[in-house]
């Protein structure tokens, strides 16, 4: 089988999700990762992968590397994707493309400039709730569909890693507005503006209430009204403020209602899945969403979500920030 050579940037906790992922695709051949971090590489050599660099421009010259996964920070994400696009490299970009708009339009123009792919990390579109629920909207099964609420509520940085019994220690960047571009908003909330408009098209118009319960530069809270260019209605809410973590999207019809909820990993549940099948439930959409990006690389063609789509989501995000309102 042809495989896709397939270099990662950023060993932070989804990039290793991504690692894992890609040493158990029959079409990805890991080629090697790269980060500052002793103990990311140190993990990173007790998995087998053979070349591991400190700095992401060795990383970059390997030409066994077809494409390379970034999963950085969002402040990052405008000068390595260039450096990756300028090496002549196919890229998968964690969410959010960038901080603004003219950082993402930025990465778009170096991606065509140098001829290659760029995909977006929206594992949610993999998930087979939500794509069980888009067959629906496409199918008709639903009518019309009127209003839709999505929520994605949780805890956002401050959550208890699986293998802690402890919260850990949050990096500075998490909470620089500069280096972020914002808060719930742009980190969880565009999952859910994304699933959205693949759902109903583009967003037409928003406005959107922000919440501060922690006092801090950006919102921890956020709940959007979102008009779509189908007719469609929705209300997003994004949150880090819970311990209770809340995914799902409903959707009421002029024929019919549906609802699809991604529930959060039972610890006994994952753990049987983990040692029967190698993969928790709950990570399984990050798998397929990388296979799938190795197998459009293979047939030559563009994978989804695009660049421009999540250029799209950071507009909508950015005209939401904008036309934000007080409700005080």
């Amino acid at each position: 089988m042809k495989k896709i050579g397939i270099g990662i940037i950023g060993l932070g906790y989804i990039g290793k999700l991504h690692m894992r992922h890609s040493l158990k695709l029959p079409n990805i051949n890991l080629v090697g990762v790269a980060d500052f971090s002793k103990k990311a590489q140190k993990e990173a050599k007790s998995f087998g992968v053979k070349k591991i660099f400190s700095n992401y421009e060795q990383l970059l010259k390997e030409p066994e590397i077809d494409a390379v996964i970034v999963a950085l920070p969002t402040h990052l994400h405008l000068p390595c994707a260039r450096d990756v696009a300028e090496a002549s490299k196919h890229v998968f970009l964690e969410k959010p493309i960038a901080r603004s708009v003219d950082e993402g339009e930025k990465i778009l123009s170096y991606v065509q400039k140098n001829s290659v792919k760029l995909m977006m990390g929206y594992q949610l579109r993999f998930n087979k709730v939500f794509r069980d629920l888009k067959d629906k909207i496409d199918d008709g099964v639903l009518g019309d569909v009127e209003l839709a609420y999505a929520t994605f509520i949780s805890s956002g940085p401050f959550f208890h890693r699986a293998d802690s019994h402890t919260p850990l220690r949050v990096p500075e960047w998490w909470f620089n507005k500069e280096l972020t571009g914002g808060g719930a908003l742009i980190d969880v909330g565009s999952h859910l503006i994304n699933l959205l408009r693949w759902y109903f098209g583009e967003i037409t118009n928003v406005k959107c209430h922000l919440g501060y319960r922690y006092n801090l530069d950006f919102e921890d809270g956020a709940t959007c009204f979102a008009k779509f260019e189908s007719g469609t209605t929705a209300v997003i809410s994004a949150g880090w403020f819970s311990q209770a973590f809340n995914l799902g999207v409903d959707c009421y019809g002029s024929v019919n209602h549906a609802f699809a909820k991604h529930l959060s990993p039972n610890r006994l549940i994952a753990a049987t899945q983990m040692l029967t099948t190698g993969m928790s439930d709950f990570h399984r959409p990050h798998f397929d969403e990388l296979n799938y990006f190795a197998q459009s690389l293979l047939a030559d063609i563009q994978p989804n979500p695009s660049g421009k789509d999540g250029l799209k989501d950071l507009q909508a995000i950015s005209q939401a920030y904008q036309n934000s309102m007080g409700l005080d």
